[in-house]
């Protein structure tokens, strides 16, 4: 487990750690698309994978996607009543529906549960039948997406499917901290410290490939590495007072990753959520209600989070 800023930053630049790499499955199902993303590929692969959703990012204005979620958030508080359960409602729809439009989906509003169900099985230790859903949902997916190599296919819903849980946890965690912050405070920098200390990825894998030296201890090759980002986010070596709320402060989090896996859709993610959050912080007011969140390894999402309209 590796807890502090700088080790964790040493990690995530250094090539001789790498992802566990997805083995892939037939054309397709969860596992084909695993096997296929950026995200689970080996250093062989991944640059050309990665250049793929860069690509497709560059073409969207994270302006214009803050603007259309903050439409879309809108019309659902317009339809909503007076209360609503924002996770259900907005955070687990909202930038689903918007990022799916903005990739030439055919119908956004049917790709949020297909991607739900993928996410859902994402991360190895899914059972079968969470597994079997979500090879329906890759073949829902793929048949709304535009015609194009499998490759380039795979890498589109990989994106809709890396923003699923986290912009929804992160917008989970600004409903619950966020609403009552001062209007003078600008939404990015709430969000940038809030990322910083209630992430909702909490944790990435790597192993070694080589023996190597990390926090003056000695690691040898095919040691299993969990960066803990909750923890390096929160380091006083890194951060000046590091449990206080300080929007604005200098120094980013290491949430979104670093080096050459680092995200590649943190301005994008940013912008949906913002676009959320800006109508929230000016419409609607929080609740007691109590806040659960999903049992998860690595991620933190509140399960259902209430407000009034």
């Amino acid at each position: 487990m590796v807890t502090r800023h700088a080790d964790v930053v040493e990690v995530l630049t250094d090539p001789q750690c790498v992802v566990p790499v997805a083995s892939g499955g037939p054309p397709g199902t969860l596992a084909w698309l695993r096997g296929t993303v950026s995200r689970f590929s080996g250093p062989d692969r991944h640059p050309d994978r990665r250049t793929i959703g860069v690509t497709a990012l560059a073409r969207l204005d994270p302006e214009e996607l803050r603007d259309g979620a903050a439409r879309l958030t809108e019309i659902q508080l317009d339809q909503g009543g007076d209360r609503i359960d924002v996770m259900e409602r907005l955070a687990r729809r909202v930038p689903l529906m918007v990022l799916a439009a903005r990739l030439g989906l055919a119908d956004p509003t049917a790709a949020v549960p297909a991607v739900a169900a993928v996410a859902a099985a994402y991360h190895p230790g899914a059972d079968p039948a969470t597994v079997a859903r979500a090879d329906g949902a890759v073949a829902v997916l793929l048949a709304m997406s535009p015609p194009a190599p499998a490759e380039v296919a795979a890498n589109r819903i990989g994106l809709l499917v890396q923003a699923c849980d986290a912009t929804a946890g992160l917008i989970g965690g600004a409903t619950r901290h966020l609403l009552g912050a001062s209007a003078e405070r600008s939404t990015g920098d709430l969000l940038g410290e809030l990322l910083r200390l209630d992430p909702p990825v909490r944790a990435s894998r790597r192993v070694t490939t080589a023996k190597l030296r990390l926090g003056g201890r000695e690691i040898g090759p095919d040691i299993p590495l969990l960066l803990r980002f909750d923890a390096a986010n929160r380091d006083p070596a890194a951060f000046a007072e590091p449990d206080r709320f300080l929007p604005g402060r200098p120094g980013g989090s290491l949430t979104f990753g670093a080096g050459p896996r680092g995200c590649p859709g943190e301005r994008h993610a940013l912008a949906l959520a913002a676009g959320v959050i800006d109508v929230l912080r000016r419409r609607c007011r929080p609740t007691d209600a109590p806040v659960g969140y999903a049992p998860h390894p690595t991620l933190h999402v509140p399960t259902s989070i209430e407000v009034t309209v």
